[in-house]
């Protein structure tokens, strides 16, 4: 399976894009790369701060990708949410 890496990108930063762009370009036709995002590549460019730097991401990931879209509500939404109810709920 390869080495599995778990990599959480906190956000939007000029810093953070280049380490993830830097995983990404480091991985790319060497080894796989499994990522999971609640946006659709057409916002990508929402999340990082340079908009050319979120196209050659794109390009890479795609390139050799098998893309499987799943559509839904998010489980941990879901989740999330009844939690704050029951919370809310003994609250009252």
């Amino acid at each position: 399976m390869g080495d599995p890496t778990a990599i959480h990108y906190p956000g939007p930063s000029h810093r953070n894009a280049d380490l993830l762009f830097q995983v990404v370009s480091r991985r790319y036709e060497k080894k796989p790369i499994v990522l999971t995002t609640n946006l659709p590549f057409s916002e990508w460019t929402t999340i990082f701060p340079n908009a050319a730097c979120a196209i050659a991401l794109i390009d890479r990931v795609i390139h050799h990708a098998s893309i499987i879209s799943i559509e839904g509500d998010s489980y941990r939404r879901r989740v999330a949410e009844e939690s704050r109810a029951e919370r809310k709920a003994k609250k009252s």
